[in-house]
């Protein structure tokens, strides 16, 4: 419209080396936020940024600049009207001026004051963007960073040119290399070896569209997209399915610039190989996808993304790459052939030569513990045979010394699982071998079959005993040994198999075989008293754990809180029992108004004997003193007393919390009718041991002073 400020558009593209595909998003928002913040402390609005990655290039366009800066006016507050000479000279060198002259005074209420008003004309946009940029370039955080022949100019890779385009024209901008420079210009090139040439652009839209037109892609997203789709589609047609991978999706996104999916063909020598290995090998070394089956077996196809568009529709590629892994699965194929020639419990002294922590052992004796641990558990775990157990726990880390697992450290347990098969170990114990790393984060499968549980129980509770025997616990963001990990793979398995299991016997159990193996600690430690605040406060880890583990179920942490704090719950499901029985029992108006009563009673407990500087405990309260109102409470908390300690002793939490909230009528009917603050000290003092009564029975239940609102 007629009056409006013309808007710019600008375009920045970095032409480098490639990038790491990892880097590659993260690269992307980083310059983005660095070069539209700049933008914002110069004053220039705009309408939208949006910034795309390739392989080889970071591009940003910003939409909707105006011209020019708005013009500034600014007043500035200075020293008083008779101030020193340094102040007025400090002042005025502050803002650019000469002199008084070009200063007024104004009387602030206690004296007259220099006041300056600055105007100053907005600079255009082409002014002011060559700065931005280049503070961008230098401000650029890359995790990685190298500096190539003779320069000083840090990138993640060589850079090779930029573009850097203002309603069509390039800017004036030259990048300082330290020792060289590279300016700015208004070409880019496209595919390296498709179309190499350099392409000049004047606008993004340009930009874009010349691009794809020379066999480049700046949208990840589109990237993915295509190698989604056309990867099924050919799958399909041979009666697959491509393997669920997105991490590898987005991995390979970032690895080319023009995709084109395509399918090759696994040697059949090579599918006797276990399918997790192969899977593995493609996937690791080469970027490849698995294909499945109908049946969920791995088929003898693997698919993989091109970054070239092939003459012959890609036959001599899809025979290259074949060439390629039929090189990589002959080495998956020889450790397989290989490891198998030695029993895997052969294998396990060598275990010895691994040490698990300087302060802990070796792997060697982690497994010993573990096998005991393990054993003395199965009681625990229904259906758990203890010699089992055993045997799966002295045989769970024997593979890491396999070469199959030292090629492909993620598929250790797996193999395991394997060679424990071919030795002729039974299924449970096997799957024990391959389960007792599980689960290892909230989505991962929890292992369910009962000796894998108690393996993969005992491992984790062994390494979180000793790190806090040691006293290496996470602090902050930091986990270097992955124990918060660790502690909710426990709360899961205990939890999602309904494990009657004691914490604190378990965690004195464990820190009975780190003592028997005389652990390293510091001449004159107190092991005992170390082993009684260790539990303490690994059981309060646990609670924090389990806090974060039920809210995303949609329970309260303060419930939680409330029953841990009783200081003798360690069964994680006759918790989780309470606390759901606590949580309905409090959306109740009997357990809403008990709450509320419990809280008065509390804080006039406090508050007199904070004023008395005594303590009124209910073993003082004497029922000979009572009458009316206040003998109705006393019957009904000794009732109901009796009742929560026989129906929590026979866990019937529910009954418990019923039990409890016929107190509401008695409590209610004590505050409307009885004054607490008697004049006659002794009946005064009564009342106060009573309310105090009331308090201990109801945490018998639970700690209400830690529910929330």
């Amino acid at each position: 419209m007629p009056g409006w400020p013309a808007m710019s558009e600008f375009l920045l593209e970095l032409l480098s080396e490639e990038i790491p595909a990892r880097m590659q998003a993260r690269a992307a928002d980083d310059l983005k936020r660095l070069v539209t913040d700049g933008l914002k402390k110069a004053r220039l609005d705009f309408t939208s940024a949006e910034a795309y990655v390739t392989p080889r290039r970071l591009a940003l366009v910003v939409d909707g600049l105006p011209d020019r800066q708005p013009d500034l006016r600014e007043e500035r507050k200075g020293p008083k009207v008779g101030a020193p000479d340094k102040a007025i000279e400090g002042f005025l060198r502050s803002l650019g001026l000469d002199s008084l002259d070009q200063c007024e005074k104004r009387d602030a209420g206690k004296g007259e004051i220099w006041f300056a008003v600055v105007e100053r004309a907005g600079v255009a946009n082409r002014d002011v963007l060559a700065d931005i940029i280049a503070s961008a370039l230098a401000e650029m955080p890359w995790p990685k960073s190298m500096r190539w022949g003779a320069q000083g100019f840090r990138w993640v890779r060589p850079l090779h040119s930029v573009l850097a385009i203002l309603d069509g024209a390039a800017i004036d901008l030259t990048v300082d290399l330290q020792g060289d420079s590279m300016a700015a210009g208004n070409t880019t090139s496209g595919h390296r070896f498709l179309a190499p040439d350099a392409i000049a652009v004047s606008r993004f839209a340009e930009y874009r569209d010349r691009l794809r037109d020379a066999f480049v892609l700046i949208d990840r997203a589109e990237r993915r997209a295509i190698i989604e789709r056309e990867l099924k589609a050919q799958a399909e047609a041979e009666g697959l399915t491509v393997r669920d991978d997105p991490a590898l999706l987005d991995e390979v996104s970032g690895l080319i610039e023009w995709p084109v999916p395509l399918i090759g063909t696994i040697d059949a020598q090579f599918m006797d190989v276990p399918a997790e290995a192969l899977t593995s090998s493609m996937r690791a070394h080469q970027k490849y996808f698995s294909l499945l089956k109908a049946d969920g077996s791995l088929a003898p196809r693997f698919g993989f993304v091109a970054n070239m568009a092939a003459a012959d529709g890609g036959k001599a590629i899809i025979a290259g790459n074949e060439r390629v892994l039929r090189a990589r699965l002959s080495d998956a194929k020889f450790f397989w052939d290989q490891d198998r020639s030695m029993p895997l419990a052969d294998r396990a002294p060598a275990l010895d030569a691994i040490v698990f922590h300087a302060k802990l052992g070796t792997v060697a004796e982690k497994v010993q513990r573990i096998a005991a641990l393990a054993t003395d558990m199965a009681k625990d775990i229904p259906g758990a045979d203890r010699d089992s157990a055993r045997s799966a726990a002295l045989l769970c880390k024997a593979d890491l010394v396999t070469g199959m697992v030292a090629e492909f450290p993620d598929l250790q347990g797996v193999m395991g699982r394997y060679y424990a098969l071919g030795d002729g170990e039974g299924a449970d114990v096997a799957d024990a071998i391959a389960d007792h790393y599980s689960p290892q984060g909230p989505n991962d499968r929890c292992p369910t079959a009962p000796v894998s549980v108690a393996v993969a129980l005992a491992d984790k509770l062994d390494t979180l005993v000793g790190f806090w025997l040691i006293d290496e616990k996470p602090t902050g963001s930091k986990d270097p040994f992955a124990l918060r990990r660790a502690a909710l793979g426990v709360i899961r398995l205990v939890l999602e198999n309904g494990l009657r299991v004691n914490l604190v016997e378990v965690f004195a159990a464990a820190m009975r075989l780190y003592q028997e193996e005389k652990l390293a600690l510091p001449s004159g430690t107190d092991v005992a008293s170390l082993a009684r605040d260790a539990a303490r406060d690994l059981l309060g880890f646990f609670a924090d754990r389990l806090k974060v583990y039920l809210r995303e179920r949609g329970v309260r942490h303060d419930l939680i809180a409330a029953i841990f704090a009783l200081g003798d719950e360690d069964d994680l499901v006759r918790l989780l029992a309470r606390v759901e029985a606590l949580g309905t029992f409090l959306a109740s108006d009997d357990g809403e108004n008990l709450l509320i009563a419990n809280r008065r009673a509390a804080n006039i407990v406090r508050i007199e004997s904070k004023k008395d500087g005594v303590s009124f405990l209910p073993a003082d309260y004497d029922p000979a003193l009572a009458e009316g109102e206040e003998s109705a409470l006393c019957a009904a908390l000794a009732e109901t007393s009796t009742a929560i300690a026989t129906l929590i002793g026979q866990e019937d939490f529910s009954a418990a919390m019923t039990a409890l909230a016929k107190l509401r009528a008695p409590v209610d009917l004590f505050f409307e009718k009885v004054t607490v603050n008697a004049d006659d000290a002794g009946i005064r003092r009564n009342r106060l041991c009573l309310l105090a009564h009331l308090s201990e029975v109801m945490r018998r239940v639970a700690d209400f002073s830690q529910i929330e609102g």
